[in-house]
């Protein structure tokens, strides 16, 4: 065999091997946006759920104005939020201003729960139960697709980082990594829970 068709047979197989690194990124990144569009998804039917649990809770927390104005205000700078990191899913401003949203989001509903303890015909109210369920659902989904994105996102990351990748993702346009999707109360979340006898 001739020097010409070593070199020729040397090209091609460096050329598939680039080509499976570049379809391998791109899996990876279609991966991690397709389960922030479903994290999207969950964030929005619970921006759609938290009005009706207002609406249905202020008959009975007149007094309690604050509170659900917090609410309220606190889901509309979420919902502002969510488009921007869904439009890049990489961009980490977008991810972090995200998370924030949603940690103050989380906390204004803890605030409203904690108030409506206190009124146990608003607990026994049938629309307010079920609004609460579904709201309660839809939290867990939100917490499993974060889970599932957050997986996504380590293993494109890890995938661009690692060699022979990491010396042509740039080339093939995947010159960052992706942000994962941090509430800012995760150390709190993270920190095991103490118990008083």
């Amino acid at each position: 065999m001739s020097t010409g068709w070593i070199i020729i047979i040397i090209a091609i197989v460096l050329f598939v091997y680039l080509i499976g690194i570049y379809n391998k990124l791109v899996r990876l990144k279609n991966q991690f946006e397709n389960a922030f569009a479903q994290i999207e998804v969950q964030l929005k039917r619970r921006y759609d759920l938290i009005p009706n649990l207002v609406e249905t809770a202020k008959a009975y927390l007149k007094h309690e104005r604050e509170t659900l104005e917090a609410v309220t205000q606190a889901r509309n700078q979420a919902a502002a939020a969510l488009p921007k990191a869904a439009q890049d899913p990489r961009n980490a401003s977008a991810m972090h201003e995200l998370g924030g949203a949603e940690s103050a989001l989380g906390s204004a509903l803890g605030r409203l729960n904690v108030v409506m303890e206190a009124y146990p015909e608003l607990k026994a109210n049938e629309n307010m139960m079920q609004v609460s369920e579904e709201l309660t659902s839809t939290e867990n989904r939100v917490a499993f697709a974060r889970q599932a994105f957050n997986d996504a996102v380590m293993s494109y990351n890890t995938y661009r980082q690692s060699f022979p990748p990491v010396a042509v993702a740039s080339f093939f346009g995947h010159s960052k990594d992706a942000s994962l999707l941090e509430f800012a109360d995760s150390a709190e979340i993270q920190a095991a829970p103490k118990v008083n006898f």
